[in-house]
């Protein structure tokens, strides 16, 4: 049987996500946010979830209604608070999520990590502050660093510019952010796509997310200009 990981629709994307769940989400601001997904997990009921995402949400779409939902119990990111970030705010004021703040760098090394089987890594962010508490450091060359440990997940939600049926992935300009990694860091990788190209059309050299890391497909034609 020929390899063919296109479903249907949302509904078929999300299938199988359920209460208690790790979800990583890809996008930096409003670029390469799988807004789609993120409302077929809202339609599924799913609850006490951990998010793991750039920021928190912003507006009332996307992730911002997913936390204003309350199925979010704990989120991991760099950038919680920016502008429209109130549904995030306001369940943070009143001790109804949990944070946990990663330096940008160290939360995209963390996720590239759990996908290559690193153990864990030493950097320099976040040494002498609260980030580091509870943390091992030690000193190499004169200059400590901070033991960080891998970030996987059980889904993945990314957005992606072209797929083909395997599953192999392309993304356009800055939509491309924390896909890549995340699709190698979680158990079942589920993305929009807003092409879908025969199988060989893609030019190898092009395909940044290889069809190893993908479990399933939604073609999504979505042309907002923010998710460029």
């Amino acid at each position: 049987m020929p390899i063919d990981k296109i479903v249907p629709d949302v509904a078929a994307a999300v299938a199988g996500v359920k209460d208690g769940d790790t979800i990583m989400i890809s996008g930096f601001g409003f670029a390469g946010v799988p807004n789609d997904l993120i409302h077929g997990v809202l339609d599924s009921g799913a609850k006490d979830l951990t998010i793991i995402s750039n920021n928190a949400g912003t507006g009332t779409e996307g992730l911002a209604a997913l936390i204003g939902s309350g199925r979010v119990t704990r989120i991991i990111c760099s950038y919680p608070r920016s502008k429209g970030s109130d549904l995030f705010d306001a369940r943070y004021a009143a001790g109804e999520i949990e944070l946990e703040l990663v330096p940008q760098g160290t939360l995209s090394e963390r996720m590239r990590a759990a996908g290559a089987g690193v153990a864990g890594f030493y950097t320099p962010t976040g040494v002498g502050t609260d980030l580091a508490e509870g943390k091992e450091v030690r000193n190499f060359d004169g200059r400590d660093y901070v033991l960080e440990l891998p970030l996987r997940a059980d889904i993945a939600l990314v957005q992606a510019y072209q797929a083909d049926r395997w599953g192999n992935l392309t993304y356009r300009k800055a939509a491309r952010n924390f896909g890549p990694v995340m699709a190698m860091a979680a158990d079942l990788t589920i993305v929009q796509a807003r092409e879908i190209v025969p199988l060989g059309e893609m030019d190898p050299e092009t395909i940044v997310t290889p069809s190893i890391f993908v479990d399933r497909v939604v073609h999504i034609d979505n042309d907002r200009e923010w998710d460029i």
